[in-house]
């Protein structure tokens, strides 16, 4: 049973409104939570709605691509941090952040404008937090917010699941290994 669009946009506000009450108000700490309540109330959201799985799969797709990006640049100049730190590219905080609001924006809070900008303004300031606590460029936080984006939206005609079945399946066929 799929709850009535009202009360998702009702449980999203209250969230977000309780999740700001009950943080640190420095910027890095009230980043920090919302980092981590955004793409909570897209799964519950997903779950309520039936697409809990898909969302958990397009999550670890976005994670590893996150982190496989950092590993794999090392201590590429991009890479760095404006603290002087490495693994800075791209912002997995702002990754995480823009998931999260996109999957609310596109499957939860469908008749609700203000909420719906209210979701996308707390990624952004995910993302401001970050370069404002000198953890990452604008640069990092942008390639963060294209990716939790890019990944959140692929796989739409598809679910994830189907996807990885038919990519192994064509592997398998490409590359003779018989069945997949």
């Amino acid at each position: 049973m799929r709850m009535h669009a009202v009360w998702k946009t009702r449980a999203v506000l209250l969230a977000m409104i309780l999740a700001f009450s009950l943080s640190s108000k420095k910027v890095e700490k009230l980043g920090d939570t919302y980092q981590i309540v955004l793409p909570v109330l897209a799964l519950g959201c997903s779950a309520v709605n039936g697409q809990a799985v898909d969302f958990f799969v397009r999550y670890w797709v976005q994670w590893g691509i996150v982190h496989g990006s950092k590993a794999a640049l090392g201590d590429a100049k991009i890479n760095q941090r404006p603290n002087g730190n490495y693994s800075g590219m791209p912002s997995g905080h702002t990754a995480t952040a823009v998931l999260g609001a996109s999957n609310l924006v596109h499957e939860c809070l469908t008749g609700s404008p203000w909420v719906k900008g209210v979701v996308i303004l707390t990624a952004g300031f995910v993302g401001g937090s970050r370069i404002e606590s000198e953890a990452h460029t604008i640069w990092q936080v942008l390639a963060g917010a294209l990716v939790g984006w890019l990944t959140e939206r692929a796989f739409r005609k598809m679910s994830p699941l189907a996807w990885m079945r038919q990519a192994r399946q064509w592997l398998a066929a490409r590359f003779g290994r018989g069945q997949a």
